[in-house]
């Protein structure tokens, strides 16, 4: 008997990742291939399939396939209202890739797919209820409650990035706001914090780096923290302080077992994670404060995979059940 397999697809703006999953979350093979973004994203679909069917061994049945992109989907439909970065806009990923391989599909955002592979396999291993925090370029989130993820009325659910931070005002956000999260928390909005500490200190270990390379980055800015650098420790605890606060708001309405935190700024590790404790706990009611556990994402990249095919077993049983 051939040993049953679903499929796990992570596509980004550059690679899509794509793994063979058992039921009990066991990665049997996983590979990347490029993006290819031509004519809107047109061939994205065709070379996952033709990819997927020449990877596939004989000694495997292909059951279901899971899918996680960025953007607002229609997880029902598995239909994709915009993904700015991949040229979609009103398109039938779960219709397509079902006629492809033949097989049922299900896609969500890739933000929930990551905090589902966290759940089942990675950090939040057995929790229920879990808040999933990705710090990279922006800041994406996932929000699990009662084992399921959560995707409210339009599926905009978990759009962690978009919470208004501390002060009025603030940078502008992508999203057309100011003073978004993600315009402090993430890589893109730490790395602008400490350009403009810079700019007003001229001093310290950014300033180094600004006359050698003419820039100033969120790891510059992470690792100029660490050595004790105060221009850099100023701006890492600005931007914990935002986090901290939009963290401790959440669990205060969600009251989640677990927050695993990931992406590129989650690498600092400890250092981070100290600081967002201490902001966390000053702002969170204290029984929450104590029992909430924050823990650095274990899959790294191959979160998503695990997620969607998390999300199709999930899905699929259920149907047929």
């Amino acid at each position: 008997m051939k040993e049953q397999v679903i499929a796990g697809i992570d596509v980004g703006g550059t690679t899509i990742k794509i793994a063979f999953i058992t039921e009990d979350g066991e990665i049997k093979k996983k590979w990347e291939i490029t993006t290819n973004q031509k004519e809107n994203g047109k061939y994205i679909m065709v070379e996952t399939a033709a990819s997927i069917k020449q990877q596939l061994e004989s000694s495997w049945e292909l059951t279901a396939a899971g899918v996680g992109a960025p953007g607002f989907i229609d997880v029902e439909q598995g239909f994709i209202y915009e993904a700015v970065n991949l040229g979609w806009k009103e398109y039938e990923l779960k219709k397509e890739l079902e006629a492809l391989l033949q097989i049922p599909v299900v896609a969500d955002n890739d933000a929930n797919l990551a905090a589902g592979g966290e759940k089942w396999k990675g950090a939040g291993e057995g929790a229920r209820n879990l808040l999933a925090v990705t710090l990279g370029t922006g800041v994406g989130g996932g929000i699990i409650a009662g084992g399921q993820i959560i995707h409210g009325e339009s599926g905009m659910a978990g759009e962690i990035g978009h919470i208004t931070a501390l002060k009025e005002g603030g940078a502008p956000c992508n999203c057309g706001k100011r003073g978004c999260l993600e315009t402090v928390a993430s890589a893109t909005g730490i790395a602008r914090l400490g350009l403009e500490a810079v700019q007003r200190e001229k001093k310290g270990y950014l300033m180094e780096k600004m006359q050698s390379v003419g820039t100033v980055t969120a790891k510059d800015v992470l690792d100029g923290a660490k050595l004790g650098d105060p221009v850099a420790e100023k701006v890492v605890d600005e931007a914990m302080e935002h986090l901290g606060l939009a963290l401790a708001n959440l669990c205060n309405s969600l009251n989640p077992e677990t927050i695993v935190l990931g992406g590129g700024v989650s690498k600092a590790g400890d250092f981070i994670i100290d600081k967002i404790k201490a902001s966390f706990q000053k702002y969170a009611i204290p029984k929450i404060g104590r029992e909430t556990k924050i823990n650095l994402a274990a899959l790294g990249n191959d979160a998503g995979v695990i997620g969607a095919a998390w999300l199709a077993k999930e899905f699929f049983v259920k149907e047929e059940g």
